[in-house]
């Protein structure tokens, strides 16, 4: 009979649903923080790639 009395609180509980919200929205922010990244990074490098370019042709 404990083990059901235990069982019934477990599922009356909803600390565990604040968690899963907390852990959604670090992964949201994190998708976030990788793309802009990526985006910043393929900038970065197309500006690395035609300052080579400029060197590469000059005489």
């Amino acid at each position: 009979m404990k083990t059901l009395s235990l069982f019934l609180k477990l599922l009356k509980d909803r600390s565990g649903a604040t968690v899963v919200e907390y852990c959604l929205i670090a992964g949201i922010i994190s998708l976030a923080i990788v793309g802009g990244a990526s985006a910043i990074g393929s900038n970065t490098n197309n500006s690395f790639t035609a300052v080579q370019a400029g060197f590469d042709s000059a005489p």
